[in-house]
């Protein structure tokens, strides 16, 4: 890893396709060692700020650094210095997942007794030591995630690029891969790229979200949940009201200490500007429309509550 400076450096990065303008002007410092979501709604230019990262495309515009090394197609090579997991990994179906690795092993001059142990080492890590002597073609998505990750960790790379990588895994796959990502840092930093904001949350120290191609924020996970999420409330009536439900969410978003509501059924999420005003008003509230309260909890900010602030449109298509 570069002695000094980023993991990943960006400064002015534009692509265009055609008229598109995909991704506008970034800058961005990743910190070595961290663990780095990258956020934004779909097609907000994550994927191609990985590419672009990647050397599989080259900017219109602007420059990165990975490793302290430029990127760009006619780059150094980057080969030893990332890891890349596709959102959507696709392999020869008619390899085996341990041959797949080893091939890769050989590729990255892993040879012999070394390459055995590492091998074995990574499919325990990726869970998939049961699975190592099927062929490809019949993995499931989830399971082409795992050894995608799997190819992308074996050379131990300073850097990793992951693209949505747990998206097709089932959530007890989710848990053991994540668990494997968070393992990673601080000897390798992760960019993680994904719609899935508790598993961001879970895993990330530090957050940047992309909109319309733009960064919109970007710091470590704590500052931005003390800086943008509001407080909130949870609460819940009795089911079977629906006509009062509703009248209670007009209430609510009428008071002036509350900034938002959210509903679920008889579930509703208020966040609010004033958290101890709210405690005592959020009750009189509820009963002057005659429901019964069964449950009143302060919420914690989440990422979620951040994402939906910074990208929050009007009417017209536009930041809010």
């Amino acid at each position: 890893m570069a002695e000094s400076g980023p993991a990943i450096f960006c400064r002015g990065l534009t692509k265009r396709f055609g008229s598109v303008l995909a991704l506008d002007n970034l800058d961005l410092e990743v910190p070595q060692g961290s663990i780095f979501g990258f956020l934004g709604p779909n097609g907000a230019g994550k994927t191609t700020t990985i590419r672009l990262l990647t050397s599989m495309a080259r900017p219109t515009t602007g420059s990165a650094t990975v490793d302290g090394l430029p990127v760009g197609v006619g780059a150094p090579n980057l080969a030893g210095r990332i890891g890349y997991l596709d959102q959507d990994p696709r392999f020869p179906g008619w390899m085996r997942g341990r041959e797949l690795l080893e091939l890769t092993a050989d590729l990255h001059g892993i040879r012999g007794a070394q390459r055995a142990a590492r091998v074995t080492e990574v499919l325990a890590q990726v869970g998939l030591t049961e699975d190592a002597h099927r062929k490809v073609g019949v993995y499931s998505g989830g399971m082409r995630q795992r050894l995608g990750l799997g190819l992308a960790i074996l050379p131990r790379p300073p850097v990793l690029l992951l693209d949505e990588p747990v998206s097709s895994l089932d959530p007890e796959g989710r848990v053991d891969i994540l668990s494997t990502i968070k393992a990673l840092a601080p000897a390798s930093t992760v960019l993680f790229s994904s719609h899935l904001l508790t598993d961001v949350e879970r895993v990330c120290d530090q957050v940047a979200i992309l909109d319309h191609g733009r960064l919109v924020t970007s710091g470590p996970m704590d500052e931005l949940l003390a800086r943008y999420a509001h407080p909130a409330y949870e609460l819940e009536v009795e089911d079977g009201e629906d006509p009062s439900v509703g009248r209670l969410v007009d209430a609510l978003r009428a008071e002036p200490w509350v900034t938002e509501v959210r509903q679920d059924g008889s579930r509703l999420r208020v966040a609010v500007r004033d958290p101890s005003q709210a405690g005592r008003a959020l009750v009189v509230v509820v009963a002057a429309q005659q429901l019964a309260l069964l449950r009143l909890e302060r919420q914690r900010p989440t990422l979620e509550d951040v994402f939906l602030e910074l990208t929050a449109r009007d009417d017209r298509g536009r930041a809010a």
